[in-house]
């Protein structure tokens, strides 16, 4: 299944269920196949998302491999590499702070 995130002052940001219901629920939502995220929610989920992108850069998930010498190596680890937190959510904070500022709420599966 897909999510779709939508405002009416942004580009839809599309993601795969398991990675858009982990950022649902560490914004306090309840994964589902429709909901809304307020412009009064907002903030309080955008300061949700950077603690837990910070929690987990401090634990040493989602830092970046040092770089090593050699294109294979390099082309090994971008395989074998899982993509951070910071990536992930990224572009569903980008939508949640555009929204915020234009006093516009975030929905989905409508």
């Amino acid at each position: 299944m897909l999510y779709k995130f939508k405002s009416q002052v942004a580009a839809e940001v599309i993601m795969l269920q398991p990675s858009a219901e982990e950022l649902l629920k560490l914004i306090g939502k309840a994964p589902g196949a429709q909901g809304i995220i307020t412009a009064a929610q907002a903030p309080a989920a955008i300061a949700a998302l950077q603690a837990a992108i910070q929690q987990r850069e401090a634990q040493g998930q989602g830092q970046a491999a040092s770089v090593e010498n050699g294109k294979e190596e390099e082309q090994s680890r971008a395989v074998d590499e899982p993509i951070s937190l910071r990536q992930r959510a990224a572009p569903f904070i980008d939508l949640l702070e555009r929204s915020t500022a234009a006093g516009k709420d975030v929905v989905w599966g409508v």
